[in-house]
């Protein structure tokens, strides 16, 4: 089968397709045959080295839609499950992008109905890293929250699940995505920045900067592990580190057909055109993520 993989660092250049075995799941595990698979951020970060793992071939890929293909023993699905599913790690000899992903079975759920399966990978890494840094924020209905980025793929999650639980939401982000970001349920737009919220769910990875807006005794989420800027006033910090949660994502699949979420895809590559798809994500101004789909 195909995987997409680096075996070099570097630029969209060091993306490489290559042949390997296909996967066996083994004991509460699932093998998935891929539909389609995000391309994230965190890939180009992989790809270039920033996590480690030099002299080992590494799978890209953290999130993915398709069909149960085969199961380990107690995995709970059944051959020919529509499911989603999130592979978490950057430093994998297989990663989603591949023609057949393993995942254990507790990191798997089942498939939005509302939307295709290209859409659907678009939804486990961003919608989940966004509803735990809304657990990390612990806010309570009716307190204000600035989401950073809030029309990216994390940040517009961040935006309509912080809505839906009642929270008073200011977006930040470029003066041309008001439109967009209010749709997703921002009572407040301010491309500048805000003073005195509550909290601060810092999807563009602003730091220090976007933690002044927060007032005293508020709370601050980052959303690079471990990169969150020191406590000041008493403003408690923190940032997220995803964690694949079958039960969880049913919950985000759940709202996805209910429409409180919206998945957004800018646009399509086949996994031979993986390259190219780096190269794209490298340039930025997109809203949506970009999906491969073998």
């Amino acid at each position: 089968m195909r995987a997409v993989v680096v075996t070099e660092f570097g630029g969209p250049e060091a993306v490489e397709i290559a042949e390997v075995e296909v996967p066996e799941p083994g004991a509460r595990q699932v093998r998935i045959k891929v539909a389609a698979a995000a391309l994230n951020p965190v890939d180009a970060g992989v790809r270039a080295g920033g996590f480690g793992g030099a002299g080992r071939r590494l799978g890209l890929g953290w999130d993915m839609a398709g069909t149960v293909d085969a199961t380990g023993a107690d995995a709970g699905w059944r051959v020919g499950d529509e499911v989603v599913a999130l592979s978490y790690g950057p430093v994998k000899s297989l990663g989603a992008h591949a023609d057949y992903v393993v995942v254990d079975a507790d990191a798997v759920a089942g498939a939005p109905s509302s939307v295709d399966l290209v859409h659907a990978a678009t939804l486990p890494l961003n919608a989940l890293t966004a509803a735990q840094a809304l657990d990390l924020l612990a806010l309570e209905p009716g307190q204000s929250l600035a989401v950073t980025g809030a029309a990216g793929a994390v940040g517009g999650y961040a935006v309509q699940l912080a809505a839906h639980r009642g929270l008073v939401v200011t977006a930040v982000a470029r003066e041309s995505d008001e439109e967009l970001v209010r749709s997703l349920g921002a009572a407040h737009f301010a491309p500048g920045g805000v003073d005195g919220v509550d909290g601060v769910l810092d999807a563009a990875i602003l730091g220090a900067a976007a933690l002044e807006w927060v007032r005293d005794g508020g709370v601050f989420v980052g959303v690079i592990p471990g990169a969150h800027p020191a406590s000041v006033r008493g403003v408690r910090t923190d940032s997220v580190e995803v964690s694949a949660d079958g039960a969880r994502l049913a919950e985000l699949v759940a709202l996805v057909d209910e429409g409180v979420l919206t998945t957004r895809v800018a646009d399509t590559y086949g996994l031979e055109e993986a390259g190219k798809a780096h190269a794209r994500l490298a340039e930025g101004g997109l809203r949506g993520r970009l999906v491969l789909i073998p």
